[in-house]
């Protein structure tokens, strides 16, 4: 199974893009022993969406009805690291090739654009900068591969 992070909008330097890099390569030195081909990120230009359902259909436009989506949304299930661990194994266990980890723009997705099967996951009710969630879910990634190789990483 290939994990896949699209985010609108790009993000080329600074101390956030030094996170992002530093987790991805982290998540993909452990991810092959684990059944996970690849981690990757794909940033989205969404400067051309005239409206939400446009960006939303925009940052999705790469995914296919097999994929698992999940979009990043403050209405969404908040997983514990463990709990989105073992949602992680069970796709892989299951078989399915694509998970794609969905941010949208500062206006969120425009509900009736999302395909039918998409899963919502939140990092809370707060509201953060898209950098930042970029941060957080590549780290989430990394610790849930990190806890499926039983590695020390992460703590209870």
């Amino acid at each position: 199974m290939k994990i896949t992070i699209r985010a609108a909008s790009l993000i080329k330097s600074g101390p956030e893009r030094e996170l992002i890099t530093d987790y991805l390569k982290r998540a993909n030195g452990i991810s092959r022993n684990l059944g996970i081909t690849e981690v990757s990120e794909s940033a989205v230009d969404t400067r051309s969406a005239k409206s939400r359902t446009d960006e939303t259909n925009t940052i999705l436009s790469r995914t296919n009805p097999t994929d698992i989506v999940v979009i990043l949304d403050e209405r969404g299930k908040a997983l514990t690291s463990r709990q989105m661990a073992k949602q992680i194994a069970r796709w892989r266990d299951d078989g399915h090739r694509q998970l794609t980890i969905a941010i949208g723009g500062a206006d969120g997705f425009e509900p009736s654009a999302l395909p039918a099967n998409t899963i919502k996951w939140s990092f809370g009710i707060q509201t953060w900068p898209h950098k930042l969630v970029r941060v957080m879910i590549a780290e989430q990634i990394y610790r849930a591969l990190s806890i499926l190789a039983g590695s020390p990483y992460h703590r209870d």
